[in-house]
C-alpha cells in the first residue's frame, strides 16, 4: 500500500492554477464483476463507444485521461480511436495495470492477486514494464501517469514508478478501505495532491471522495463504524448527517456529485479528480449502465457536472498542465 505521507508533502500548483478538474477513465476490458477473475473471459465490445465519448469531451473542451490496460492496448480499434485524439492533443493516455490479464502470467488468478501491489515485486515490475512499453510503442510517447487496477498499489509500487520514469501516480482512492478483500487501505490518505517522495519527483493525485453532511468533519472516524451497523450508512445519509460522495457517474447521482463538488471547492482542493470505467460507456457491461435510460443519465451526469464546474469557475485540466504547474520534468 502507498503510505500516508508525512506533513509538508502537499503539492503547490502555483497561483495561476486555481482550482481545476481532471477526468480520468479506467480504460479496460469488459468482464463480469461478480464472477471470479479469469485470464480470458472478457471482451471489448464497448470500444466503439469511446469515440462518441471523446466527441462529447471535445465539444466541452475536456481532455480526458485514458488509463489503458493490456487488452485495450492490444486492440487495434482502441488504439486507432485513442491514438487519433492523443495525436491531436485532445486526449492523454496513462497506464492501468490489471495483473490477471497482463503478462507475464506466473501468479495464481484470485482476488488477492488482482491487486498488483500484492504480487512479488519482480512480477509486478515485469507486468508493468510490458504494459508501459506497449503503450509507448502504440501511442508514440512515454506515458507519465499510472493507476493500479482496483487501486491496488503496494509497498514496492512507488519505487517502481520512480525508477521507470513515471511522474504521477493516481492509485489512491482517498476515504476507501479495501482490506476486507486483501486490498489497500486509503481511509486516512489526503485528498489534496501530494509528493510521494522527499525529492518531489513523484506526485500523487488521489481520486476525489468527500464527506458531506452535518457530521462530515467526523467522517473519517464515523465511516468504519457505519460499515458495521446494518443500514447505518443509509440512515445517516437520509438524515443529512453523513454521506460519502465520490466524484464518479457510477453509482453517484448528479445531485450528490454537485454537493460533493461544493465541499471540495469550499475545502480548497486544487484538483478534483473524477473517474469511471470505460465499459460504462456502453449498455450492459457494468452495474451502472444497464439500459438506454441509464446511458442517457450517464451523459447527463457529465453534462450537468461540467456546466456546474464552469459556473464555479473550475476549469478542466490535463496531465501535461499538471506536470508544468508543479514543476515536474
Amino acid at each position: 500500500m502507498i503510505a500516508v505521507p508525512p506533513d509538508g508533502r502537499q503539492a503547490d500548483f502555483g497561483p495561476d492554477f486555481g482550482q481545476r478538474s481532471l477526468l480520468t477513465v479506467d480504460t479496460e476490458e469488459e468482464f463480469d464483476w461478480d464472477a471470479p477473475f479469469t485470464r480470458d473471459r472478457h471482451s471489448l465490445n464497448h470500444v466503439p463507444d469511446i469515440a462518441h465519448f471523446q466527441q462529447f469531451c471535445e465539444k466541452r473542451g475536456v481532455v480526458p485521461l485514458y488509463l489503458v490496460d493490456w487488452p485495450i492496448v492490444q486492440s487495434p480499434a482502441a488504439v486507432e480511436i485513442l491514438g487519433s485524439a492523443v495525436r491531436n492533443g485532445q486526449a492523454e493516455v496513462g497506464i492501468h495495470l490489471h495483473p490477471w490479464v497482463n503478462p507475464s502470467f506466473e501468479e495464481e488468478v484470485n482476488a488477492r492477486n488482482s491487486y498488483a501491489g500484492n504480487l512479488p515485486p519482480q512480477l509486478e515490475r515485469e507486468k508493468f514494464l510490458l504494459l508501459r512499453d506497449a503503450i509507448a510503442e502504440k501511442f508514440g510517447s512515454e506515458p507519465l501517469i499510472y493507476r493500479a487496477g482496483r487501486y491496488g498499489a503496494g509497498a514496492a509500487t512507488a519505487d517502481l514508478l520512480r525508477e521507470t520514469g513515471i511522474l504521477i501516480d493516481s492509485s489512491v482512492r482517498a476515504n476507501f478501505d479495501y482490506r476486507a478483500d486483501d486490498g489497500p487501505n486509503y481511509a486516512n490518505h489526503p485528498l489534496s495532491p501530494y509528493w510521494m517522495d522527499s525529492e518531489r519527483r513523484l506526485l500523487e493525485l488521489p481520486l476525489t471522495t468527500v464527506y458531506w453532511g452535518l457530521l462530515r468533519k467526523q467522517g473519517r472516524a464515523l465511516n468504519p463504524i457505519l460499515d458495521r451497523i446494518p443500514h447505518g450508512r443509509g440512515v445517516f445519509s437520509r438524515l443529512n448527517l453523513l454521506e460519502k460522495i465520490a466524484l464518479t457517474p457510477e453509482g453517484v447521482s448528479v445531485e450528490e456529485a454537485l454537493r460533493g463538488i461544493d465541499i471540495a471547492i469550499d475545502d480548497g482542493l486544487p484538483l478534483l479528480v473524477m473517474s469511471f470505467h470505460s465499459p460504462s460507456l456502453a449498455i450492459g457491461h457494468t452495474p451502472y449502465v444497464r439500459n438506454q435510460a441509464d446511458r442517457e443519465k450517464f451523459y447527463e451526469w457529465l453534462d450537468r457536472v461540467y456546466a456546474y464546474l464552469a459556473n464555479r469557475k473550475v476549469l478542466p485540466t490535463s496531465v501535461a498542465q499538471i506536470v508544468q504547474a508543479v514543476g515536474l520534468r
